[in-house]
């Protein structure tokens, strides 16, 4: 700001300011107020503080650690506050050995998400901050169109939407931010209002044909099961289709629109479920395939088909309340293994209402080394 005066501060000072509620650091002669910024330090918040109150230009620097970009430095230039009195230099230098440590009181950092805990994932993200850091997607405008027109690579694209933001608020971000936004929404109970009618009347019709309660329990538990194995298959090979997406903006705004949102965006409780005109066009293929399998039956197909159904909206209520409720005990640890797959890692822990089919691929999921700390 012109005609601004900047104070000048002892090493001293610059060193008492080193905590979470007061973060200065120095560069040279610099000093930095960057306690708006530890949470939102893409490595975490917990790689500022370890040198909070010291000098950080050697570490800055560090090719072996982290050398920072200029845009890193275009961001500190706005929480420049002033300057070392002359001939201080702040205490403390930053070394090389400490800055992966990745792990304080706050807890480990992980270096795919840049997050510690499923607390995080609640943390509101900064809008501004978050897009002059990364230039990736400004949460304050439509993000469908920022996709559509972007040259974003399909590394840079995985590479962001695998690291969670939050929503102000408790809402959600704009998708198309015209008619279509409503249509890119759906509440929790919306899924079994629409379907359960549905599948209590295919099970009556398909339970009457058969004629035989036993058979027609058998079949419908049949088609339970099945869906168990669907979820599985569909949210490992379908939704996290990461390393087969094509590189271009229609096969990444595809993958965005299908999953994608839901890793970047992962608390918004308004694209949870699955709206039901998409349920439509991934259900069609199964109903061909049950009458395919079980041609020789009409019935047992739709029998199939509606345990089917039952079981994918289990699954859709399941996934919300991993989300966002408080659950009973078995519950609590599969909220515990699902959140884990947003905030540690995304490459496995596919099973949401339980962990049998990750098991059997072994694709269970055990939460891995934090950043920089070493296997136990």
């Amino acid at each position: 700001m012109p005609g601004r005066v900047l104070p000048a501060f002892t090493a001293a000072e610059v060193a008492a300011h080193n905590s979470a509620k007061s973060c200065y650091i120095a560069i040279g002669q610099k000093v930095y107020d960057v306690t708006e910024f530890v949470d939102d330090h893409p490595g975490g918040g917990d790689l500022i503080l370890d040198y909070a109150g010291k000098d950080v230009e050697e570490i800055m620097k560090d090719e072996i650690s982290h050398e920072h970009t200029e845009a890193a430095y275009e961001i500190l230039d706005d929480y420049h506050i002033g300057f070392l009195t002359p001939g201080a230099g702040a205490s403390g230098k930053a070394t090389s050995t400490a800055v992966d440590a990745g792990v304080s009181d706050a807890g480990p950092v992980y270096a795919t998400t840049g997050m510690s805990k499923e607390e995080d994932l609640s943390v509101e993200t900064n809008y501004n901050q978050d897009f002059k850091t990364h230039k990736f997607l400004d949460l304050n405008k439509p993000l469908f169109a920022q996709l559509w027109y972007s040259n974003f690579s399909k590394a840079f694209y995985l590479e962001q939407i695998h690291r969670p933001r939050h929503y102000k608020g408790g809402q959600s971000a704009p998708l198309f931010g015209n008619f279509l936004e409503p249509l890119s929404k759906t509440a929790w109970y919306i899924v079994p209002m629409i379907w359960l009618p549905p599948v209590v009347y295919g099970t009556m019709v398909g339970a009457a044909g058969l004629g035989d309660p036993i058979a027609a329990a058998a079949y419908w538990i049949g088609g339970v099961c099945l869906w168990s194995l669907i979820e599985y298959l569909m949210h490992r090979f379908l939704f996290h289709v990461d390393h087969w997406l094509p590189d271009n903006s229609v096969g990444l705004t595809l993958h965005f629109l299908l999953h994608g949102i839901h890793h970047y965006l992962p608390m918004d409780k308004y694209r949870l479920v699955m709206p039901p005109s998409l349920f439509i066009i991934l259900a069609a293929p199964f109903w061909k395939l049950a009458h395919t399998v079980f041609f020789y039956n009409w019935f047992a197909a739709v029998q199939v088909f509606c345990g089917g159904v039952f079981g994918y909206i289990c699954y859709d209520l399941t996934h919300y309340f991993l989300h966002h409720r408080n659950l009973p005990l078995y519950y609590k640890e599969l909220k515990k293994y699902h959140l884990q797959h947003h905030y540690a890692d995304f490459e496995n822990g596919f099973g949401v209402t339980s962990r049998f089919w990750d098991r059997v691929f072994g694709t269970e999921l055990e939460a891995p080394p934090p950043k920089g700390s070493k296997a136990q």
